[in-house]
């Protein structure tokens, strides 16, 4: 009988990886084009289009992101236990893809006089829940994928997954390009729907290159699909609980919940509101840590225990990391549309000015940009005994993020001649939240391949993308503190944005700190369990 070693290490390779490697890469490519392009017009879109205010707005893109980063736990649970990821990732590209194509009924122009088109909302509610669901399928399941085409051992793995990010960031820089001109120069419904077909060429690479991956992307036991569940195939049954599932996120993404006299008690704001997202996150939450703590003191030994420790803790702290960066959808696009200066590049034969959505892709730009040097850096560092542990990477990015909005805190305290924030501050930030993004991102997919119990990888890629969702619900909360009524002069906005970032600069070297310090203990705790088992 082969054995999975055998298989992998037979593998058809290409620049030095499995070719399972590229297919993967080109379908989240595409997939990241679709949901990237989408988030790009978002914020924009409802408050442009649908005319939501500054406030529910970022709590929307914030709330629909978290439960598209929350429902992977859901996706990788499924994945691992009854559908593997092949199917998983199949069955979640064709949902979104619905709902991208959903997205381009944009209906009619919502106004003070006439009000919001009441039809067109809940289109698009059901769109943005068929998305969620869809990723919580595809998104941890094509990673899994990539770390179960590499044997544990393998010193290729974190250039793997660096090669892999790049991927993604190739997908959003064409969305943030083509369908943030697309959305703006030619309607939101051209923009949101050139993204759903990226959605269905992505579908066409993953079906077309699936046999690349050796079998290692199948169900575990095949047999339990075709059970019967009360008289229906157990298969059958997930996807109908998927689409039940979807009718349940569009009503959540419309719920928010007033606590009244209990909020006050708890020291939250008079009026202050929890959307139904935050209540279902956190919720899932306490379920998991229940799983997790009687997991790893009664299924791990000493050094699986260690290893999901350090996990957990890189897992938990991401969720900061998150929060700063996606302010880059949120506040830092509102900052880039309202105060800041976009120079016209002129190139001779044509000239060009980028609108707001278009400057999302600068983050992946840079991805890409730094992709190769960082899959070079981390295996020459380790060979000359300098690579920083996943604990110290991450106290990297968090310190990163939080120098990259006291430079946009600069920008909007010297503004320019014409009254409005400097272009190239803005660009600079991006570069020094890109760099932290290097040191913590691909790592930390990584580290889920790497540092789970191997029978509950899936399911860890899950609560990984977890933490990713409260990063975006923070990021709707951070965002949220930007707000302004429309109409606020450009000096005001300027001095709301500079006291927001100030704050949000601190909050990231804060949390580097703690990282800088908590990462010996870490690494001492894995160290002395290695010892005990050796």
């Amino acid at each position: 009988m082969t054995s999975t070693h055998d298989v992998l290490a037979g593998q058809k390779q290409w620049l030095g990886h499995p070719v399972g490697l590229f297919v993967c890469f080109f379908t989240e490519m595409w997939e990241r084009f679709a949901f990237y392009g989408l988030k790009a017009l978002l914020f924009l879109y409802l408050t442009q289009h649908h005319l939501f205010s500054d406030k529910n707005g970022y709590l929307l893109l914030g709330t629909y992101a978290g439960l598209a980063y929350a429902l992977p736990v859901v996706g990788g649970l499924l994945a691992d236990k009854y559908l593997g990821m092949r199917k998983a990732v199949t069955f979640g590209g064709a949902l979104m893809a619905v709902g991208m194509l959903g997205m381009a009924y944009k209906g009619t122009q919502a106004s003070a006089e006439n009000g919001a088109d009441l039809v067109a909302l809940q289109v698009m509610y059901a769109s943005l829940a068929l998305v969620a669901v869809g990723v919580g399928f595809l998104k941890p399941n094509i990673s899994t994928i990539v770390g179960r085409l590499y044997i544990d051992s393998d010193p290729r793995r974190d250039s793997a997954f660096t090669l892999f990010y790049m991927g993604i960031n190739l997908g959003a820089i064409f969305s943030s390009l083509f369908v943030g001109w697309i959305g703006i120069a030619y309607g939101w419904e051209y923009g949101f729907g050139s993204a759903g077909i990226g959605l269905l060429l992505g579908l066409v690479v993953f079906l077309k290159g699936s046999k690349h991956f050796h079998g290692q992307a199948e169900p575990a036991n095949p047999a339990l699909l075709t059970e019967k569940v009360g008289g229906v195939r157990r298969e059958t049954l997930i996807y109908l609980l998927a689409l039940v599932g979807v009718a349940a996120v569009q009503q959540i993404l419309q719920i928010s919940i007033d606590f009244g006299a209990l909020g006050t008690l708890l020291g939250m704001a008079p009026g202050a509101e929890i959307t139904a997202t935050e209540v279902v996150a956190v919720a899932l939450t306490l379920v998991l840590m229940v799983w997790w703590f009687k997991f790893i003191f009664i299924q791990c030994n000493a050094l699986e225990r260690a290893n999901m420790i350090m996990l957990m803790v890189l897992t938990a702290i991401s969720a900061v990391f998150w929060g700063l960066y996606e302010q880059t959808y949120g506040s830092w696009l509102a900052y880039s549309d309202r105060v800041m200066e976009s120079p016209t590049f002129d190139l001779g034969l044509f000239s060009f000015a980028f609108n707001s959505s278009q400057l999302t892709f600068v983050a992946s730009f840079f991805i890409v940009l730094l992709a190769f040097p960082f899959a070079w850096l981390w295996p020459w560092l380790d060979r000359k005994g300098w690579n920083p542990s996943a604990p110290n990477k991450f106290g990297v990015a968090l310190l990163c993020a939080g120098l990259a909005h006291f430079i946009l805190q600069y920008a909007a305290l010297n503004p320019l001649e014409s009254g409005l924030a400097g272009f190239w501050w803005f660009i600079l930030a991006y570069f020094v939240l890109v760099i932290g993004e290097m040191a913590l991102s691909p790592i930390g997919l990584s580290a889920v391949t790497a540092l789970s119990v191997a029978r509950v990888v899936s399911l860890m890629m899950g609560v990984w993308f977890l933490a990713s969702a409260f990063g975006e619900m923070i990021a709707g909360r951070f965002g949220a503190l930007a707000s302004m009524p429309a109409g606020t002069a450009v000096p005001d906005a300027l001095n709301i944005y500079a006291s927001v970032f100030a704050t949000l600069g601190w909050v990231g070297l804060g949390s580097a700190l703690l990282m800088f310090v908590l990462s010996p203990v870490l690494t001492g705790l894995i160290r002395r369990a290695q010892q005990t088992q050796g």
